[in-house]
C-alpha cells in the first residue's frame, strides 16, 4: 500500500489491547513482584469504586484480566470490551461461568448509547493508543457517573522515559514504546468530555522495572511503603490511577 492509498484508508484502527490481553504480557506481571503491582492497583481501584457499589462497569481493553477478578468478586456487573475476538481469552473463564460480560469492536466506537454503563474503566491502553483524546471522549459518553483510568505521568522518573527505554526493555523483555503524559493534559481532556477529576492516585514512586529487576517483593514492599509514608509517591508517583465523575 502506497502512502497516499493509506492515507485516503483513514487512521488505522487502534489495537493495543491485543498485546496487552496477550499470556506474554501477562508474564510481566508472574511471580511475587508482579503479583505485589496487581495487589497495588486493585486496591486502589476497588477503594476508588467502593462508593458505588453492585455498579454496572465497562473495563475497556480490559482483556489483560487484572482487574476482572477483583471486580466481579467484590459484586460489580463487569462487560470487557476489546478490540479484537482475541481478547476474550484471558477473561474467558469469567465469561463462560456467566460471571462477566465479553464484547469486541473499535475500541474509538463504543457500541453503546450515551451513559450506558455506571462507571467506565480503561487500564494498560492510554499510553499505547494515538488517538487518547478520542478514547478519553468515548470513554466519558458512555459513563453515567465516572471514568477510571491509568496512565504514566511526567510527574515520574518516566520524565526520562526515552532515555531509560533500552535499559527497561532489557528487564522487561517486551516492553512497547509508550505515551508519558502531563496531568494537566488528561484533565483537560476530560474536561472537554464534561468531567472532573475527583480523585489522583499513583501507584509506586520506584520504576516497575526496578522492581522486576530486583526480584524481591518483600523489598518492594518496604521500599514502596516507605516512600507512601515519607509522601513521594503522591508527588512523584507512577502509573497514575485517576478518577473523573461527570459534573452534576
Amino acid at each position: 500500500m502506497t502512502r497516499a492509498t493509506a492515507a485516503a484508508a483513514g487512521p488505522r484502527r487502534e489495537d493495543a489491547d491485543v498485546e496487552t490481553s496477550s499470556d506474554g504480557y501477562a508474564r510481566r506481571f508472574a511471580g511475587s513482584v508482579g503479583g505485589f503491582f496487581l495487589d497495588v492497583q486493585a486496591r486502589i481501584t476497588l477503594e476508588l469504586l467502593a462508593q458505588w457499589p453492585k455498579a454496572s462497569v465497562l473495563d475497556v481493553g480490559g482483556g489483560h484480566g487484572q482487574l476482572t477478578g477483583p471486580l466481579v468478586e467484590t459484586g460489580f456487573d463487569v462487560t470487557v470490551y476489546g478490540s479484537d475476538e482475541a481478547c476474550r481469552a484471558r477473561v474467558g473463564s469469567w465469561v463462560d461461568a456467566g460471571r462477566a460480560r465479553f464484547r469486541a469492536g473499535d475500541l474509538l466506537v463504543l457500541p453503546w448509547p450515551d451513559r450506558a454503563f455506571d462507571l467506565v474503566l480503561s487500564y494498560r491502553l492510554l499510553p499505547h493508543v494515538s488517538r487518547w483524546r478520542e478514547l478519553l471522549a468515548e470513554l466519558a459518553r458512555v459513563a453515567r457517573v465516572a471514568v477510571v483510568v491509568d496512565y504514566p505521568t511526567r510527574r515520574s522518573v518516566n520524565v526520562v522515559a526515552d532515555a531509560l527505554f533500552g535499559v527497561k526493555k532489557g528487564v522487561e523483555g517486551n516492553t512497547r514504546p509508550f505515551t508519558v503524559f502531563g496531568d494537566g493534559e488528561i484533565e483537560e481532556a476530560f474536561e472537554a468530555a464534561g468531567l472532573r477529576v475527583t480523585a489522583r492516585r499513583p501507584e509506586f514512586f520506584f520504576p516497575m522495572a526496578l522492581h522486576r529487576a530486583v526480584g524481591a517483593a518483600p523489598l518492594a514492599r518496604a521500599l514502596e511503603g516507605a516512600a507512601r509514608a515519607l509522601g513521594l509517591t503522591r508527588a512523584l508517583g507512577s502509573p497514575v490511577i485517576l478518577c473523573a465523575e461527570r459534573r452534576p
